[in-house]
């Protein structure tokens, strides 16, 4: 018989059920009770919970790891994005790489290996960091999928230059156009999601913008946003990340504003650390928890997912790229405790990023590519729990990471 390259003996699924999976050139190409084929390298997953490998939607490389450097975390997201003007200014290439790369290097030990990051591009630090991230999607291609994020994180009308910019960093590679409409004034706030549409249409690319990431009831950006693409029928290829004024809407309003979100095939990204960290800081006695409406997202039907947004920056002085600390959080920010809510949490860190970023080799079948993590729990219930070790961590069919710490928990 043919040998495979890789088999997985006694893997445990998501179900519960215990198989065999059977990987050959990066490829996985049988998953059932007994694989009879032999391989030269077998590993005995011993029932460990076997999944597709995490997936991180939204993630600052660029500004990860400098958060000492510039006077440690911030109480608000302007206060954040003023305290990077002089450090931004000394960017360099090579820099941002050192700093991006050990990130990196966390999200794969704790079987990331799809991200979606993101680059400032403005008139401060230019396109160093598009540039930095395009080497390290190149350098990495065999530990990560990375796409890049051109993000105006200074705004576009309000930094004059970065319309300009962002055409530049599209055409050096970059594979979705980012916004932040909602840190502009007044009109401009919707120039910016127009001028947004119109370069991503330029070049066929996708769409994700940070949207309301206030406690400011008043914000309307992602409901333009939703508006615009149901518009352009850019179905499918929008996200929103944060969307917290959402929570302090009407609740009339709010149901409309999500019904647009799901007409127009948009995935949300919450990231509760975040959230907990910065929004209701104004807040006195009953303080708001920060996040969008999860739930009623969920419920609408909407894709949403929750990602690592910052590794110790001004705005966040934690962060360590494991997803399963993200989903932890996220259960309790939004009070998914229930078996099958907890399923959908998972979905958040797996298969509703894969759908974002629009991979379609994505997946623990037959015929997907071989991305898996192997992690040391019973079930998706304790990984959150205990958050414990990645056993194994498979890229493309190889092992890029792997742990002889190994300890099943005892039940009584």
């Amino acid at each position: 018989m043919k040998s495979l390259d890789l088999i997985l003996r006694k893997a445990k699924l998501r179900s519960g059920e215990v198989r065999d999976i059977g990987i050959k050139d990066g490829k996985i190409v049988e998953i059932s009770g007994k694989i009879k084929k032999r391989s030269d390298k077998e590993i005995n997953v011993d029932e460990r919970l076997t999944t597709p490998a995490f997936v991180n939607l939204h993630v600052h490389l660029d500004k990860s790891l400098i958060g000492d450097a510039v006077g440690g975390n911030v109480d608000t997201c302007e206060g954040g994005i003023r305290r990077t003007w002089e450090y931004k200014k000394r960017y360099t290439v090579q820099e941002i790489k050192k700093r991006a790369n050990q990130v990196v290097d966390l999200a794969v030990v704790y079987g990331c290996t799809r991200i979606r990051a993101f680059a400032d591009v403005d008139t401060i630090g230019g396109l160093n960091p598009v540039k930095a991230l395009l080497e390290i999607k190149k350098e990495r291609a065999n530990h990560v999928d990375l796409q890049v994020v051109a993000f105006p994180q200074e705004g576009i009308l309000k930094d004059e230059g970065t319309e300009d910019l962002l055409y530049q960093a599209m055409e050096l590679g970059a594979d979705v156009v980012g916004g932040i409409p909602w840190i502009e004034f007044g009109d401009d706030q919707k120039r910016h999601v127009d001028i947004v549409f119109d370069i991503a249409k330029r070049f066929g690319a996708d769409i994700h913008m940070l949207v309301d990431d206030t406690d400011d009831p008043t914000s309307r950006t992602l409901e333009y946003f939703a508006y615009k693409a149901i518009k352009k029928k850019y179905f499918g290829r929008v996200s929103a990340s944060h969307a917290g004024a959402l929570a302090a809407y009407d609740n009339s309003h709010a149901a409309r504003v999500i019904q647009m979100v799901r007409d127009a095939e948009m995935t949300i990204v919450s990231n509760p650390h975040i959230s907990l960290m910065l929004n209701g800081r104004r807040d006195v006695g009953l303080i708001r928890r920060g996040i969008t409406r999860v739930k009623e997202f969920l419920e609408a039907g909407v894709n949403v997912a929750t990602a690592q947004d910052d590794v110790n920056d001004p705005y966040y002085p934690f962060g360590k790229m494991d997803q399963l600390e993200v989903g932890f959080l996220m259960a309790h920010v939004a009070q998914l405790g229930t078996p099958a809510e907890l399923e959908k949490v998972y979905d958040m860190i797996t298969l509703n990023g894969a759908k974002a970023m629009r991979y379609q080799d994505y997946g623990l079948q037959a015929g997907k590519t071989a991305d898996i993590v192997i992690i040391d729990a019973d079930n998706i219930k304790d990984a959150f729990r205990f958050q414990p070790v990645r056993l194994y961590v498979i890229k493309n069919g190889k092992i890029i990471a792997a742990s002889t710490s190994k300890k099943k928990i005892i039940k009584i």
